[in-house]
């Protein structure tokens, strides 16, 4: 609900109207104007849920500053902003707006480089394949190839990505509903398989039960017609609906007071409506499929009523409106319980779709358990290598220092019987092989 409010706003300034129909016409002295450097706080409006966001917020909010591009944005039309038309009034901004836009874009690049490499890193270390087409989708908004100033091409791709991604908007919201209530279905058969046939019974008869009370509510009145809205002057605004004129009713509900019903102001009028189909104390209400069927209503009166398909609903087009034949329908509101979202054929697609990217993780989870038992197995190899290095080392270092010890602590071989050491003298050479010593009396005293 947040993002289909926040959708509704940002399209209007896309579309060129949220700032006109806002604001009173200004009268621009330019030989008195000075240009003022702005400070940019967060953006004021509600998120869209584009993945750029804050950027395409911020540079609206900087563009709707300067006065000659607020003039120009008040008196473009649709078509001219589709064609790029407004995107060429970038030249005669003023140099300190377009000095701030260069800093966001800047600013953008950066977010989006991280944002790239992160899903890369993920991607890889996941062991899939990168598809970097996709990756520079992410880019689209802007012209990377020029990372550095914001130019006329750069406002030119961002109305056109914004304005064609919030178009789709609706469409990806219910391709993700109709996800979710497949989802919800194969969730519950799969407890049912797990149940004795018993407590099976019972599980079942529940769960009709819970659908009888649910499709058992009052009439739901078709979205925005003549009953509907009686409906909400009376409950709503507490006023006779025999006093019911459309163009009071408009005027009260446009809350903004800017002249148009947006998406936001639509739904609420549905409020009343959906109030009698859900309850969020009820177990057999799914507060998920009360904002589908409000999103459903909201579609449905916008197909009826916006014949500019400008995504408002002007003074001029509600009352006119109200002169149709259909404003005047009294059938009832057929709801998602009346209009099953899927066949059996396709959730027994959507479950094989499951159970494929059961079976890949499964194999994935299975090649990583033996990607690990070898690491494993690797490591005790090279633990029991080091012990052995160690040990080898430990056992030559034990050799070494027995060696040493040994060579340090041996007496001198003893001489033999007869045997005499040699006596060298001082000065003299040693004596020439085969040389015999002859003893050299000593004298004796008397």
């Amino acid at each position: 609900m947040v993002r289909s409010k926040a959708l509704a706003h940002c399209g209007l300034v896309l579309l060129s109207l949220w700032l006109c129909i806002q604001s009173v016409p200004i009268s621009v002295d330019k030989t008195k104007e000075k240009a003022k450097e702005e400070e940019l706080g967060p953006p004021e409006s509600a998120d869209t849920g584009l993945h750029y966001d804050r950027y395409l917020r911020e540079v609206i909010e900087y563009l709707e500053k300067d006065p000659h591009f607020r003039e120009k944005l008040k008196n473009a039309n649709m078509d001219d902003i589709k064609q790029g038309k407004l995107s060429k009034e970038l030249n005669f901004v003023q140099h300190n707006f377009r000095t701030k836009l260069d800093e966001l874009k800047r600013e953008e690049m950066n977010r989006l480089r991280m944002l790239i490499k992160a899903k890369h890193d993920i991607k890889e270390g996941n062991g899939q394949t990168v598809d970097h087409q996709a990756l520079l989708k992410q880019f689209e908004h802007l012209n990377h190839k020029n990372p550095h100033t914001f130019e006329v091409d750069d406002l030119d791709r961002l109305i056109k990505s914004a304005t064609n991604d919030l178009e789709n908007f609706d469409k990806d919201r219910h391709d993700e509903f109709k996800q979710y209530e497949m989802m919800k279905e194969h969730e519950r058969r799969q407890r049912l398989k797990n149940l004795n046939e018993e407590d099976r019974k019972k599980e079942e008869e529940h769960y009709e039960e819970m659908k009888k009370k649910h499709a058992n509510h009052p009439k739901v009145n078709h979205p925005g017609s003549e009953d509907q809205l009686k409906e909400v002057w009376q409950e709503a605004d507490g006023l006779d609906p025999e006093d019911f004129d459309p163009k009071t009713f408009f005027k009260m509900h446009d809350s903004n007071g800017d002249g148009f019903f947006d998406e936001s102001e639509l739904e609420a009028l549905f409020t009343k409506e959906l109030e009698k189909v859900y309850n969020p104390e009820n177990e057999e209400d799914d507060m998920v499929e009360m904002e589908e069927e409000r999103l459903r209503m909201r579609e449905h009166v916008m197909n009826e009523v916006d014949t500019n398909k400008d995504r408002l609903v002007s003074l001029s087009e509600f009352m006119s409106a109200t002169k149709k034949e259909e404003f005047y329908e009294k059938d009832e509101w057929e709801t998602l319980d009346q209009n099953p979202l899927y066949t059996e054929e396709e959730l027994r697609e959507f479950e094989q779709q499951l159970a494929n990217e059961e079976n890949d993780i499964n194999k994935k989870s299975a090649e990583l358990q033996k990607q690990r038992e070898e690491l494993e197995r690797k490591q005790e190899e090279l633990n029991a290598q080091k012990l052995g290095l160690k040990q080898a080392m430990e056992e030559m270092e034990r050799v070494k220092s027995q060696s040493l010890n040994a060579d340090v602590k041996q007496p001198a071989a003893p001489l033999t019987a007869g045997e005499h050491a040699p006596v060298v003298p001082g000065n003299s050479q040693p004596p020439p092989p085969g040389h015999q010593q002859q003893d050299v009396p000593v004298p004796r005293h008397s």
